[in-house]
């Protein structure tokens, strides 16, 4: 049971820890073209993939397991503000599909515990991906001047 817990926590833990370097790097590149909104959005969801990371670690241990530090996928070098997001929200669905089978397996395996967690990234993820829709729908319906708009908060604050 908890060993192939443990696989499915580290392969989650390399998704998240994939997630955390994609971000931080829309992060920067939004923040230096001046879109400091949603470079504080990338920002903000790279923190809370952060803690994700921390509560698998700590469920890999727990198990007895090892806290493999490895990542899923290289980051993507995306200029784009839109793409950045589709990016961002495929990454999301992504991991959501991939965490609601790791909660069915646990539960299969007797492993409530980790089911839980799965079951909890699986919201978070959703709701990461749902956010970043709603970034491309402004976009897709404003266009410049939702970016324009952008820049000007970024001003403001």
């Amino acid at each position: 049971m908890s060993e192939r817990s443990i696989e499915l926590l580290n392969r989650a833990l390399a998704e998240e820890l994939s997630a955390v370097h994609q971000y931080m790097y829309f992060h920067f590149h939004l923040d230096d073209l001046g879109y400091g909104p949603l470079a504080g959005l990338m920002k903000r969801t790279a923190i809370e993939e952060m803690m994700h990371n921390e509560q698998l670690a700590e469920r890999i241990l727990f198990l007895g397991g090892e806290v493999e530090m490895e990542v899923s996928d290289p980051v993507q070098k995306i200029h784009d503000a839109k793409k950045m997001l589709e990016r961002a929200k495929a990454m999301e669905l992504a991991s959501a599909a991939f965490y609601n089978e790791a909660a069915q397996e646990c539960a299969k395996n007797a492993d409530a515990a980790s089911k839980k967690i799965f079951e909890d990234l699986v919201a978070d993820e959703e709701g990461h991906a749902d956010t970043f829709d709603q970034q491309i729908q402004f976009i897709e319906r404003f266009g410049e001047r939702f970016l324009a708009l952008q820049s000007i908060q970024s001003d403001a604050e």
